[in-house]
């Protein structure tokens, strides 16, 4: 697989690994720690190189699980993780930009990845209640002290993107971007590009929606798409167009399927754009993996980008409607992060 420089001395894989699933948000099944250890290495005898997980996701399960898998494999892959959410123990979370909580952990990440080094640390929400600037310049500091190479955000605001890159430049930004979710091709993805900064794209696959695979009788209390109100069961009917659409598509290339579509039409967004689909099982895995392979002609991206907008809006999109007429806001504090 190729690979994408997104910072000076900073590239990575065209394709990276989610690994929140293998052990927080979706329960579609019981979870087994080998099987998760299986599909990363093999993610990294593909060419897959990136692995993203934040401490909230079990939470701190996630990175003990990608440490365990990394320990003897670690000079191979780039290690990617967030900060600046809290559990609580009510299992609701709460956002924390204090630089001392960010120093903390930062050096629990550590120990729990089992790594020196964390190769992108990224601000997983901004607290409003702490000055951005404070919280990024502890960040800032975590680089010059070695423990940290890169930094990332995920979930900002364009005006926020420009206060922190001015105090210590970005390597990446962190959105949902898919066939039905692609808000930020609207504002986000054009202020990477006039300012260099690599994009990441979670949840490529619509959250597993556009693989076909999900049904409203698949999803659990527990699972976190039920809080989408694009899983509700009406919703859900009303965009299979969009899922048609990438039927339709991949019907001209063969053996495709519609999430190999989904991924190649993230590809297709630009050598910035890195979509990094999650998974847990070894199938699935390799079935994205192939994405990168595919194609998509001028008429593919043409109808798929003219489909229907999803129906159902993700709970902060309306939040920052409300706040500041922009449709890319971060969750509200006390809710499960979904990336």
């Amino acid at each position: 697989m190729w690979e994408i420089k997104l910072a000076e001395g900073f590239s990575v894989s065209a394709l990276g690994l989610g690994c929140s699933s293998m052990s927080y948000g979706y329960e579609t099944g019981p979870r087994d720690d080998r099987e998760s250890i299986r599909v990363i290495h093999r993610a990294l005898d593909l060419g897959v190189n990136l692995f993203d997980t934040a401490d909230v996701y079990g939470p701190f399960t996630n990175e003990e699980l990608i440490g365990r898998a990394l320990e003897h494999r670690r000079s191979e892959a780039v290690l990617a993780t967030k900060c600046g959410m809290v559990a609580g123990p009510d299992g609701r979370f709460r956002r924390d930009g204090r630089p001392e909580h960010l120093r903390r952990a930062c050096d629990a990440s550590l120990r729990r990845l089992r790594t020196d080094t964390i190769d992108l640390y990224q601000l997983h929400r901004v607290d409003p209640a702490v000055p951005l600037a404070e919280t990024w310049g502890a960040l800032a500091e975590l680089v010059t002290a070695g423990k940290v190479r890169a930094l990332g955000i995920s979930h900002a605001t364009c005006a926020e993107l420009d206060e922190i890159h001015a105090i210590f430049p970005l390597t990446t930004v962190q959105y949902e971007l898919s066939v039905w979710a692609p808000q930020s091709k609207r504002e986000i993805l054009p202020w990477c590009r006039r300012n260099g900064v690599g994009f990441l794209a979670f949840a490529p696959i619509g959250r597993g929606f556009l693989s076909g695979r999900v049904s409203p009788d698949r999803l659990g209390a527990g699972d976190s798409r039920v809080r989408d109100p694009r899983f509700r069961a009406e919703a859900m009917r009303a965009n299979e167009v969009i899922l048609d659409g990438l039927r339709q598509v991949a019907a001209r290339h063969g053996g495709a399927t519609p999430s190999q579509v989904a991924i190649a039409w993230a590809l297709a967004q630009g050598p910035d754009v890195v979509p990094i689909p999650g998974t847990r099982h070894l199938h699935w895995l390799e079935e994205n993996v192939a994405a990168a392979g595919l194609r998509l002609s001028a008429e593919d991206l043409h109808r798929l980008d003219t489909l229907p907008a999803a129906v159902g809006e993700m709970h902060w999109d309306r939040l920052r409607e409300a706040r500041t007429g922009l449709a890319d806001a971060p969750e509200a504090a006390g809710d499960r992060p979904s990336a």
